[in-house]
């Protein structure tokens, strides 16, 4: 009787778990046996790991392999149980010599395969593969105390991110056994990923010289982009709402590395391993999209939703009217909290979900920008987004309307989307230097908490009693003062001023209270 140990993770949401791979070969009748809450990938990985083992010229053991995972009370799912399971029964099957010094470093096979978690797909001929959720389980490792981890070359750029560990890539399995024996070192993961060679999802080529006039429109985008803050924008088909809003990355500043490594663990959890997110992705799901496909859900592999993907980006609504209620309502508390829960039976997971909203409609069914041309009936055209509860309407900061005569023919004259990125840049400098001064972890106006700004940084006195006499004629809610002083903020960081006026904040009131509405 043998036995092999070895560690890796469960993913539950971002967050991993980690999971203790047992592996005893003992007498009885050829088998290999999982046990510990293994879904159907990981159960099908018996015949995949012993022909991987087969096909690179290793020897199986043929007897009976029982494979234990513990916790055993926790679901565990995913094909990247695969290498850490093969290394446990190899090492297994060594008996006594597992435990005998070798390598330079002086540690036994088992030893080394103990102090370090694993991951891994393998292809049937031994090659490992890429998986998902590798930024979790180096953070898990990291708080765990485990300071090397073995990774697939797939995931070695976005593992690159992790610098304060040591992340090895290994191609196939019999190079991971040659360095468990310690017989053959391993490149690093910054190593393998290379100098400036990380495959990050590409910026956006499109530019607001592309979008011919309406300049109230751009400039809308423009405070957007600087504050945070949550767009609607209402207009006749042709008016350019998707335009602008698929523009707003290209004027949003390049991600940090915190964010880099939140927005690329969310996105390889989704299926995108071994992409880095350097910039604000920009997710639009189409106006079909389900509550699961909208906010997070699945079967028994709970998945992100847009709102997640669109972490640290923009999500981008268009034909909202076309959305149901009930989904649309599902977006109130990601919108506050920055976080969704999907609940289950069993369990709760929770994924971030700190976006940009950005929402377009047609004002009717028709889309005549005007009600003397437009063929609906009058309650249609004015039910026609109450789709949009008045509690979601007041979490938007900017409600714009559209029309077709504010576009013109040619763009030759236009802003190019560099020059207004240096301004929202400069703006986000000034709010960013504002709020750690501050002590707050806020890096726009928008993240900064409530009540913050009516009791620490409110405007001029003038202006403040302006919205305290429109908060007691009941024209706007506590929370509409709240997100009016934000924009209000955000327009006093683009004119470079030291706090607003009631100017601004006239201006920030009447961005928020669109009659389209």
């Amino acid at each position: 009787m043998a036995l092999g140990k070895c560690y890796t993770t469960a993913l539950d949401g971002v967050l991993a778990n980690v999971v203790t791979v047992e592996a005893n070969i003992g007498a009885g009748l050829p088998g290999t046996h999982v046990v510990g809450l293994a879904d159907t990938a990981i159960t099908e990985s018996r015949e995949r790991m012993r022909t991987a083992v087969t096909n690179s010229q290793l020897r199986w053991p043929k007897t009976k392999i029982i494979i234990s995972m513990s916790p055993a009370s926790m679901p565990k799912s995913g094909s990247h149980f695969d290498l850490p399971m093969a290394l446990a029964i190899l090492v297994a099957a060594m008996g006594p010599e597992a435990d005998l010094e070798t390598g330079i470093d002086g540690a036994s096979p088992a030893g080394r395969l103990a102090s370090c978690l694993v991951l891994g797909e393998l292809g049937l001929d031994g090659t490992v593969r890429g998986v998902p959720g590798v930024i979790p389980a180096l953070l898990s490792a990291r708080k765990h105390g485990y300071r090397t981890v073995l990774i697939p070359p797939d995931n070695a750029a976005e593992a690159a991110l992790i610098s304060d560990m040591n992340v090895l890539v290994t191609p196939t399995l019999e190079r991971a056994l040659a360095w468990v024996c310690g017989a053959t070192p391993l490149e690093s993961a910054a190593a393998a990923a290379g100098p400036g060679a990380h495959p990050r999802a590409p910026r956006t080529p499109l530019d607001f010289r592309d979008v011919a006039g309406q300049a109230p429109a751009k400039k809308a985008a423009e405070i957007a982009a600087a504050g945070g803050h949550h767009l609607m924008m209402v207009g006749p088909p042709g008016s350019g709402k998707s335009m602008i809003a698929a523009r707003l990355p290209s004027i949003l500043p390049p991600l940090s590395i915190d964010e880099s490594v939140e927005t690329t663990a969310v996105h390889s959890l989704a299926g995108s391993a071994g992409t880095v997110i350097g910039h604000a992705p920009f997710i639009a799901p189409h106006s079909s999209v389900t509550r699961a496909g909208l906010l997070g859900g699945g079967g028994a592999r709970v998945r992100p939703g847009a709102v997640s993907l669109a972490h640290n980006g923009v999500l981008f609504l268009d034909e909202v009217s076309e959305i149901p209620a009930a989904f649309l309502d599902g977006l109130r508390a990601p919108l506050e909290e920055g976080i969704v829960r999907v609940s289950r039976a069993r369990r709760e997971v929770s994924f971030p979900a700190r976006f940009q909203l950005v929402m377009a409609a047609n004002p009717c069914r028709c889309g005549a920008d005007q009600a003397s041309r437009c063929r609906c009936r009058s309650a249609d055209r004015q039910n026609y987004l109450r789709n949009i509860s008045g509690p979601l309407r007041d979490r938007l900061d900017i409600i714009l309307s559209l029309n077709t005569q504010g576009a013109v023919i040619g763009s030759a004259e236009e802003e190019p989307s560099a020059v207004i990125a240096e301004r929202v840049a400069a703006a986000r400098e000034r709010s960013a230097a504002r709020w750690r001064q501050a002590g707050l972890d806020a890096r726009t106006n928008a993240a900064v908490p409530t009540f913050w700004m009516r009791r620490e940084y409110p405007a001029t006195e003038d202006a403040m009693e302006t919205l305290k006499a429109l908060l007691l004629m009941g024209d706007i809610t506590q929370r509409g003062i709240d997100r009016a002083l934000k924009v209000a903020w955000t327009l006093a960081d683009l004119a470079g001023r030291k706090q607003p006026d009631l100017d601004l904040v006239s201006q920030a009131l009447e961005l928020r209270q669109d009659s389209t509405l």
